[in-house]
């Protein structure tokens, strides 16, 4: 089965190509030569996931699903959340968003935070969504140099490391996109 994953992240689609099973492969948005930014233009996780399908399907024709996902930092009353990729500005530089994000926090005694992502699937004409949660604080340092996005601040909970420390493996057995995805991958081998 070919899936087209709308994203042309090169991390994300590695990371989640792990966690499925062979007979799943994925196709990403280079590959059905879409080349423009997918708007997101919603003010929730879910409604961007949702989005990206949609546009996807309605401007390719190809079932596909797509995920989007933020950061959730209590003490920010939930920011970057929605505006997680360009927290730091349009130009999406994790290094800016994490340097940001760390300023932000830097006179906050509660570093608690979670990351959530929606996957939005959109097959033979019917919509699902699946969703993963994992909880943890923001450090005061940028550790590890794996993953990418906020890994290198964020140190899930029962860890003395950052996602950025963590092999893929431990990170997909715990991480929002692992806990989403193997509800997806349920899904796709229950239909």
């Amino acid at each position: 089965m070919k899936l087209v994953f709308a994203t042309n992240n090169v991390n994300k689609i590695k990371e989640v190509q792990s966690l499925l099973p062979s007979h799943i492969q994925l196709v990403s948005l280079s590959d059905i030569g879409c080349i423009e930014d997918i708007p997101e233009t919603s003010d929730t996780i879910e409604g961007n996931a949702l989005q990206k399908a949609e546009y996807i399907r309605t401007h390719y024709g190809y079932d596909c699903f797509a995920d989007d996902t933020g950061l959730e930092v209590k003490a920010l009353n939930g920011a970057p959340g929605v505006f997680s990729a360009r927290y730091a500005g349009d130009a999406r530089d994790p290094e800016a968003n994490m340097d940001k994000l760390i300023i932000e926090l830097s006179n906050k005694e509660n570093r608690k935070a979670q990351f959530k992502t929606v996957i939005a699937l959109h097959i033979n004409g019917v919509f699902n969504t699946f969703s993963g949660i994992c909880e943890g604080t923001i450090t005061k340092q940028k550790k590890g140099d794996k993953g990418f996005g906020y890994d290198p601040v964020f140190l899930p909970d029962g860890f003395d490391k950052t996602f950025a420390e963590l092999s893929l493996s431990e990170k997909n057995n715990i991480s929002h996109r692992g806990k989403a995805i193997k509800q997806l991958v349920e899904h796709l081998t229950s239909s």
